[in-house]
């Protein structure tokens, strides 16, 4: 076995002492390092000197749990996401489950509650049919967890019963983490904490990047862990990058705060090598006074060739999905999910209540209108929100829906963006998987515009399997009906979504099944919203969500890398981030670190060029972007749409 490790990646050599001397370990590598090539490497030389072992392997995605399950191709390796992992481990300790939730809902400390049950008895779950049930969504009077919950109660159950450590440590002889970073605190607790509780025997090793932390629910970083004693865990750096030309690669190093300073592949193969040469690349600063990136496209477009019509080689990041809705054109339906002025008024509503008015009652019978009424609720100019609406005529329209309904009613209705751009796809075969949060219109919309792509890009064989199209296509005439009715749904024109609706269950493209029915009844009003929008606008969303347009979210391609990047350095009016406070280094550190982090990410998704765009920036940003990016790198383009160095 020794002579097999010689042939290892020296990280991964690191790692084996690691596991021979039963140390736990953290495996860091910044951006193109190939910590997922290390990752399997550690696993099939784990299996190669244990071949009896089993092997739980967890990561962050359902995209990374197939490559990885795919690279390794192992019976006794379990890859699955963290949230599978734990409900699978938990799933069959009933009784402490319902005793943990009970615990947990009966804790004022604990955001866990089950309406108008105060406290919750011991024996409240003993009827459930099914038991506790971890689903998409929370029903928790019904025993159904969701994403978040089960994260609080798997660390509660490892926390007060540790048997369940050591039942989860004999079962697996290695644990792996892929992209710590971003797994909760909770879950970190129960490998890191929890387990120590059992003495039974069991390795868990970390893999990732802290400067890649940039979702607020992560862990971020070991460093309370990390330490040279024998139970803390031992840190492994790979400094390597093998995506990133040159440039690119010490632009991002000023940005780096772990101690970790990248530096180019020695393998010729590697892609950021050409003849042996590690590649230069270009980084570009562009600004301008008016914040027209289009100026800044047609610079790149005419003096590098840059082609943004090819999302696959080309992409513009930006910070949050509102600066994307207008450029990628579903603007309406992000305002409905994100923005609704009524809606806004009622969560209003409710904090005040929250905050709790003994002097104002509300009764079963109150509608909407009559609470809005008796709060008196005003803006700092100490106008009533009410008049306010009601001056807009689509504002008072969407008031008057909702005005004369029971306000118990009105209070239940919650929209939230993630319900229409959640990323986590849904097909046919992936409908079951946990926490995503689209709505069941949106993956209903999914499943008409998915067969209505395969048809138009002649995967004929797979839209004949999706279709609900009932008659066998066993003739000329029975191809005919089919083709007509798919192509009566190509050419939208401006007709509705509720048109499109209809029209695909009509021609037994999208049947309506009993989840949209369903949705119409309990969401109403959001329905009644969404039905009128254009369904060309859904298919614009339906594309940005896809991947077959130029943007993205600064956030969502973290893990992805494409050949150009243009990085758009505005903050949307989110104080999460100051992109001028990174630049001189001031402000709160805090803010200066998820800035930091952010940037980097943007950075090195560059495989070839990088160019940043910032909007009108101060002398000092600018004379700090000459000393990252060299001065005949920072461009300013003029309202004459002529550029200047």
């Amino acid at each position: 076995m020794v002579e097999e490790r010689l042939i290892l990646e020296p990280e991964v050599q690191e790692i084996f002492q690691c596991i021979d001397s039963k140390r736990n370990f953290l495996l860091s590598g910044g951006a193109g390092s190939g910590k997922t090539f290390s990752l399997v490497q550690v696993i099939r030389q784990a299996f190669a000197e244990n071949p009896t072992a089993k092997i739980a392997c967890m990561t962050y995605t359902n995209a990374a749990v197939k490559e990885i399950a795919e690279r390794v191709n192992h019976q006794n390796l379990n890859v699955s996401t963290i949230h599978d992992f734990l409900w699978d481990n938990i799933k069959h300790f009933q009784k402490e489950l319902k005793s943990t939730i009970i615990d947990l809902a009966n804790d004022q400390e604990v955001k866990l509650s089950i309406d108008e049950v105060d406290p919750i008895p011991e024996n409240y779950f003993d009827e459930l049919e099914k038991g506790i049930q971890y689903k998409e969504y929370l029903k928790l009077k019904e025993g159904i967890i969701s994403h978040d919950e089960l994260l609080l109660i798997a660390n509660h159950l490892f926390d007060k019963y540790p048997k369940l450590s050591a039942i989860v440590k004999d079962k697996y002889q290695f644990i792996f983490v892929d992209e710590y970073q971003d797994t909760n605190t909770a879950v970190v607790d129960i490998f890191l904490k929890h387990f120590k509780k059992s003495e039974k025997n069991n390795l868990i090793g970390f893999f990732g990047d802290s400067m890649q932390s940039i979702y607020d629910d992560g862990v971020g970083n070991l460093n309370q862990y990390k330490g040279d004693e024998a139970d803390t865990i031992r840190e492994v750096k790979k400094a390597q990058n093998r995506r990133n030309p040159s440039r690119i690669i010490d632009l991002a190093n000023r940005l780096r705060t772990d101690g970790i300073t990248q530096e180019p592949s020695t393998d010729v193969k590697a892609p950021n090598m050409t003849d042996g040469q590690v590649k230069e690349g270009n980084i570009l600063f562009i600004y301008s006074a008016n914040g027209d990136v289009s100026q800044a496209k047609q610079y790149l477009s005419e003096n590098y060739g840059w082609r943004f019509d090819d999302a696959r080689e080309t992409k513009e990041l930006n910070l949050t999905q509102n600066l994307i809705a207008d450029k990628a054109g579903f603007r309406t339906l992000m305002d409905i999910y994100d923005s609704d002025p009524v809606i806004a008024l009622k969560n209003d509503v409710l904090r005040k209540i929250k905050d709790n008015n003994p002097e104002i009652e509300i009764s079963e019978d109150d509608t909407f209108d009559a609470v809005v009424d008796k709060f008196q609720l005003k803006n700092r100019q100490r106008q009533l929100k009410k008049d306010i609406l009601l001056q807009d005529p689509i504002s008072a329209e969407l008031y008057n829906q909702l005005k004369d309904k029971p306000f118990s009613e009105v209070r239940k209705i919650y929209l939230s963006k993630d319900a229409l751009i959640d990323d986590k796809k849904q097909d046919e075969d992936d409908e079951n998987k946990k926490g995503s949060k689209r709505d069941n219109l949106i993956k209903h919309l999914f499943k008409v515009q998915n067969n209505i792509v395969l048809y138009q890009t002649g995967r004929y064989n797979e839209f004949l399997r999706s279709t609900d199209y009932k008659e066998k296509i066993v003739s000329i005439a029975s191809k005919e009906i089919l083709k007509d009715n798919i192509e009566s749904l190509i050419n939208v024109g401006n007709k509705t979504i509720e048109e499109i609706i209809n029209g695909a269950h009509v021609k037994e493209i999208c049947l309506i099944d009993d989840k949209l029915e369903e949705f119409k009844v309990k969401n109403e009003y959001l329905y009644n919203r969404v039905k009128e929008v254009e369904y060309n606008e859904f298919q614009k969303l339906y594309d940005y969500l896809e991947g077959k347009t130029p943007f993205s979210t600064q956030h969502k391609t973290k893990g992805t890398e494409f050949d150009n990047v243009l990085v758009i350095l505005d903050n949307g009016g989110w104080n999460k981030y100051n992109f001028e406070n990174m630049f001189l280094n001031t402000g709160t550190a805090s803010v200066l670190e998820r800035t930091q982090k952010i940037f980097y990410v943007c950075c090195t998704r560059a495989k070839e060029n990088l160019a940043v765009f910032y909007h009108n920036p101060s002398q000092q940003v600018i004379d700090k972007a000459i000393e990252w990016f060299g001065s005949e790198n920072v461009i300013s383009i003029m309202v004459n749409n002529e550029f200047k160095i």
